[in-house]
């Protein structure tokens, strides 16, 4: 497999061939100064051919890669309609994300809806919201998938009713999409996990021994994880034992009780616990019951608004960032684009750049990239006609 870096790497030469609303040399579309309100996001975009049925990552390592950055689009010609499907509203992660759609669907000037299951164990619940979505008539759909494949007829049938879908943050292996919106799911656990071998370097450790809190199996982003994890351990230049991974639902409670029997059975020999936006937080409290702050160290997968205060408080050492509000702004912006009938060819995947925060660029960290401000209440309804 390719790795993000090198393919962004050897891609430069092909950066100003150009893209729908992606391009390192060209923007499409430029918006007037009066309208920015986000600075262009870096990324890259990856166009066919490529590997068929494949996730974001297959993509990248399989297609044409344009790196660049992505611009805002111009103020939509009409109020579409959009709805967006989230599996759930249970951890920030989910707030952040919804921070970024309504913040740019004012600024778009187009309707939306956030409508979110109950949870990773409710497929179901996202399969009936995607059919009232299909009866309600959308112009467009926004779906975080729950799982790899589950979703795939659900999204045949919203595309066989016309209406264009794409995927956002979580990935899935459906061919009936318009767009995917993402970011590199391994690359989120290779950064995490880099984190952790250097850490264990500079305190001059020869071995580490970690364990896993990645949540739900069979979710996309969580297999990206892990598979990410076990690829920079194979690579590390110090022994890393992933000695025990628990699956199981972004819930508070059940994480914590998922690391409360982790500790119980390796506790003693644990040196750091890897854990996801809702994962990695639920481990504290059982640590520090077990009397091991001290020892085992915390880090995240992923960046949400909880998880930016615990780096603060120094209570988790630091979170690899997926952009949850960057990846809402181009995941709306770009719907906006195909409905306006703008630009000529759309990539099959975008992937967001990741970023890394700790407690040494906690202060430089630009935050309003990935999470809502402070005291931010989701609001999971816009319409400016209403306006």
């Amino acid at each position: 497999m390719k790795s993000y870096g090198m393919v962004v790497l050897n891609t430069l030469k092909s950066a100003c061939l150009g893209a729908l609303f992606l391009g390192a040399c060209a923007v499409h579309a430029q918006p007037a100064p009066s309208v920015a309100k986000f600075a262009p996001i870096p990324g890259v975009s990856v166009f066919r051919p490529l590997q068929l049925n494949g996730s974001a990552d297959d993509a990248l390592a399989s297609g044409r890669v344009v790196p660049g950055k992505f611009a805002m689009a111009t103020h939509a010609g009409k109020h579409w309609r959009i709805a967006f499907l989230f599996p759930h509203l249970k951890d920030p992660y989910w707030t952040g994300v919804s921070y970024g759609v309504i913040s740019e669907a004012r600024r778009l000037g187009v309707a939306v809806d956030i409508l979110a299951a109950d949870g990773y164990n409710d497929l179901a619940g996202q399969v009936h919201l995607m059919d009232q979505a299909i009866a309600a008539k959308y112009d467009a759909i926004v779906i975080s998938p729950i799982g790899m494949t589950a979703n795939n007829a659900s999204i045949a049938k919203a595309r066989a009713a016309g209406i264009p879908v794409f995927e956002l943050a979580n990935d899935s292996r459906s061919e009936d999409l318009s767009l995917k919106v993402t970011t590199s799911l391994r690359g989120m656990g290779m950064e995490a996990t880099r984190w952790v071998v250097r850490d264990a370097q500079q305190r001059g450790l020869k071995s580490v021994n970690i364990a896993l809190l990645p949540g739900p199996l069979g979710a996309g982003w969580v297999k990206g994880e892990v598979d990410g994890t076990r690829i920079a351990s194979a690579e590390a230049r110090i022994q890393v034992n992933i000695i025990d991974i628990r699956y199981g639902d972004s819930d508070h409670a059940a994480q914590a009780q998922l690391t409360t029997q982790m500790l119980a059975r390796h506790g003693a020999k644990l040196d750091y616990i890897l854990g996801c936006t809702g994962c990695a937080p639920a481990a504290l409290a059982p640590l520090k019951e077990a009397g091991l702050s001290n020892k085992i160290r915390v880090v995240a997968y992923d960046l949400t608004g909880e998880i930016a205060q615990l780096i603060r408080s120094k209570d988790i050492y630091a979170a690899a960032d997926t952009k949850g509000v960057s990846q809402a702004r181009v995941v709306i912006n770009a719907a906006v684009n195909l409905l306006e009938g703008r630009g000529k060819e759309f990539p099959h995947t975008v992937l967001v750049n990741l970023g890394m925060v700790d407690q040494q660029n906690f202060a430089a960290y630009p935050f309003d990239t990935s999470i809502a401000p402070e005291g931010y209440k989701p609001v999971l309804s816009y319409d400016p006609a209403r306006e």
